[in-house]
């Protein structure tokens, strides 16, 4: 069971609570081309955004009022309502960040895109560098600066600071090299959800590094070695999804 609290989260297990202490900027990616949204997501994931994704401009305007984004990239092919359409209706509501994503490239696209209000306009193919760079731009122009948040999640027993790459198991230091360390946060902030051996290699290698899927299963072994074998019983295991991945495992409260 979870709660949003301080937009933060907070998840109820035997003994006590976990905290995840964070608070990420929020974006929505809105494509109906899968393949595109998923990358996107990886590529936002990784620089430390929340990342919800909407395949059509209907869905998108709902999600839009749901999920309450700090940006919303938005590709202006969609099915049923187009892009610019989409644009147009947020704009009637707020003055969220909107950064267009097309593979037209035509003039008139561009400018009728800022017309309507667009902060940003980025031509696919993209460049991951520059993606991310024009992103960040356009949310400190909007005054919408980068949270100076901990990045630390705290079980009973565990406590894992990204921002000081830092664990500690029971009170207690504990050195593990960034890979490690980048793999517990990832999992850890993420209680129950699986994650593929794949999602975890583009998440801390990268996609750009031609590396073997056996590679986490190796310091997902260290991993453990160093804060689970030898350790008295915590509510809280990295547990083995067999033939798909990993998952940090939290037991409920009773």
């Amino acid at each position: 069971m979870e709660n949003d609290i301080d937009n933060g989260r907070t998840v109820k297990i035997q003994g006590g609570h976990v905290l995840i202490r964070f608070t990420k900027q929020k974006i929505l990616v809105v494509d109906d081309e899968e393949n595109i949204t998923e990358l996107l997501r990886l590529y936002l994931e990784k620089e430390g955004y929340e990342v919800e994704v909407a395949g059509d401009g209907i869905s998108a305007l709902e999600k839009f009022k749901e999920y309450v984004p700090d940006l919303v990239l938005l590709d202006i092919m969609l099915p049923g309502m187009d892009g610019m359409q989409v644009c147009k209706e947020i704009r009637k509501q707020n003055n969220t960040p909107v950064v267009m994503l097309s593979a037209k490239g035509e003039t008139v696209d561009k400018v009728l895109g800022l017309e309507l209000g667009a902060d940003d306009y980025i031509e696919k193919p993209f460049n991951r560098s520059e993606l991310i760079a024009r992103i960040k731009a356009v949310l400190r122009r909007a005054g919408k600066v980068e949270k100076d948040d901990a990045e630390e999640v705290v079980y009973p027993g565990l406590v894992v600071n990204k921002t000081e790459y830092t664990v500690k198991v029971d009170g207690k230091l504990v050195e593990m090299p960034p890979k490690e360390l980048g793999l517990l946060f990832i999992l850890a902030s993420n209680p129950r959800k699986v994650y593929t051996r794949e999602q975890l290699l583009a998440y801390i290698w990268g996609y750009e590094l031609p590396l073997d899927s056996r590679t986490v299963d190796v310091h997902i072994k260290r991993l453990r070695e160093k804060i689970e074998e030898g350790r008295k019983p915590h509510p809280w295991t990295i547990k083995t999804v067999w033939g798909i991945g990993y998952k940090f495992e939290i037991q409920d409260q009773q």
